[in-house]
């Protein structure tokens, strides 16, 4: 027994002076925890963030007047007004959620069918497939809205306000949802073979990396250094086999995608082009966690957690446009964010070239910024030795 004691007591202390690992071990359970239960409910305190939304108004009455000026003033909102072809482009292309149409005629036919006297106008609204969720939000707020300015004119025609509505009063409006997208259909099946492709060949980065410092530890790293070769080629061959090994898995993923889902690649040459620039980015991203890492254990602890900081805000488990809006814009912050949203682009959002450049050029400066940093770093540790 005095034995087993003793062993216990032995892997206790060697457990609490590994300060890396009990904050790593401590510190991702608790920021997890607090990122979703700030997306989901918090402390009820109605932090979230805006969405996005774009009004089309075809009419000149007041009642449309206010409506839109009500929208505009509502703080879960976040409005622009546009004509209907800017707003329907933007649906398309997930940079409006919802577009709100008041077609001409809109004020009169709503407060006759308000009162009784008239057919039930409609309000066309343009969502965005992804956030199929948020358009019941967009249409209780919009018949607040509506309600609110409709109630006050309507009463004040009749004798002010008090004098109740008539035994005929109806509904006075309706509305028609449309699915826009400039692709096929909205496919989660598509959304979610990008979040988790990204985040498990961030892994395998990371893997890459650590496999970089137990080659330094079980001394091949100085054996091919002692070969006629240079630092630089090492990492640069290392670079190129990983971002090659990164590209090859993440098509591989998305060709299980459409055979055995159906998910429609609708732009191939801008899904090469954000492929090559994510296994590029993913690349130096493992040369950099080898770069600034110390020993292998320590390195997985710490690469782990900001692997899973770099996912999780870039959307991968849950779609960004859900978050606070302070993290929306920090979002764009993490590579994982670009990767995902060029993936989208050029499967089921059916985006042509620009998106995919875009998206493919900002993961091409993260991984140019990751290279720097790791060589400074080899330069710096070549110099000490």
């Amino acid at each position: 027994m005095t034995a087993i004691l003793a062993l216990i007591r032995k892997d206790l202390l060697l457990y609490i002076n590994d300060r890396r690992a009990l904050v790593i071990h401590l510190l991702v359970p608790v920021i997890v925890a607090a990122f979703f239960g700030s997306l989901f409910g918090g402390a009820g305190n109605g932090q979230g963030g805006k969405i996005d939304i774009a009004v089309v108004q075809q009419d000149r009455s007041s009642l449309a007047t206010q409506v839109t000026a009500s929208l505009k003033a509502d703080p879960n909102l976040r409005v622009q007004v546009l004509p209907l072809d800017d707003a329907r482009g933007r649906v398309a292309a997930g940079k409006v959620t919802v577009a709100i149409v008041i077609p001409a005629g809109f004020g009169d036919a709503a407060a006759g069918a308000l009162a009784g006297a008239g057919g039930v106008p409609e309000l066309p609204l343009l969502y965005d497939p992804s956030h199929a969720t948020v358009l019941a939000m967009v249409k209780g707020l919009l018949m607040h809205h509506v309600m609110q300015h409709l109630n006050a004119q309507v009463f004040a025609r009749a004798a002010g306000p008090g004098v109740a509505l008539p035994p005929g009063a109806g509904k006075p409006f309706a509305t028609r949802e449309k699915a826009v997208s400039a692709g096929p259909a909205y496919d989660a099946y598509a959304h979610s073979f990008a979040g988790m492709g990204v985040q498990f060949i961030l892994f395998m980065g990371v893997d890459w990396g650590i496999g970089l410092l137990t080659a330094r530890r079980t001394g091949i790293w100085s054996r091919l250094l002692a070969a006629p070769v240079t630092q630089g080629q090492v990492l640069l061959s290392r670079l190129l086999s990983g971002t090659i090994i990164a590209a090859v898995l993440l098509v591989t993923i998305f060709l299980c995608a459409v055979v055995l889902f159906g998910v429609t690649i609708t732009n191939p040459l801008g899904f090469m082009l954000v492929t090559l620039g994510f296994a590029l980015m993913t690349a130096t991203f493992g040369i950099l966690v080898a770069a600034l890492g110390r020993t292998p254990e320590a390195t997985r602890g710490i690469a782990t957690f900001a692997t899973l900081m770099i996912v999780m805000l870039g959307g991968a488990w849950v779609p960004s446009f859900i978050f606070p809006e302070w993290l929306q814009q920090a979002s764009l912050m993490m590579p994982a964010r670009w990767a995902i949203d060029g993936l989208d682009a050029v499967t089921w959002r059916g985006l042509g070239m620009e998106a995919a450049l875009r998206c493919a050029g900002v993961q091409l400066g993260f991984a140019v910024l990751f290279g720097l940093v790791a060589a400074w770093r080899f330069k710096a540790r070549a110099s000490e030795a």
